[in-house]
């Protein structure tokens, strides 16, 4: 991925209406550093929309840096450690985050 943006996008693409079903759910992504930016996605109605930018009250937001973003869409860190080891931190409805992998599998 050549950027922050690109990857969001991939995940927006790769969405599965059938892993989301009938959640109601908009999940933040905040990416600091000089790539990153905020983006949301609005899963709702087994659709979901790429919001630029951030939303009022999301259901969860995703806080990480974009270098430590890259490393997990790269493979080379994977998510729930960098939970652990504090890089990612997420706030909200922790089990909306543990639904993303499966309603946004990448692309294959």
């Amino acid at each position: 991925m050549n950027s922050c943006e690109e990857s969001i996008k991939a995940m927006y693409k790769s969405f599965d209406p059938d892993a989301a079903g009938n959640l109601c759910a908009t999940y933040l992504f905040d990416i600091t550093g000089s790539a990153g930016g905020k983006w949301s996605l609005n899963v709702k109605d087994r659709k979901c929309e790429l919001i630029n930018g951030e939303v009022n009250n999301p259901s969860v937001t995703i806080s990480i840096s974009d270098q430590d973003w890259a490393a997990i869409q790269n493979g080379s860190l994977n998510s729930q450690m960098a939970f652990m080891m504090g890089k990612l931190r997420v706030s909200g409805d922790m089990s909306l985050a543990m639904k993303l992998q499966s309603m946004f599998p990448g692309p294959n």
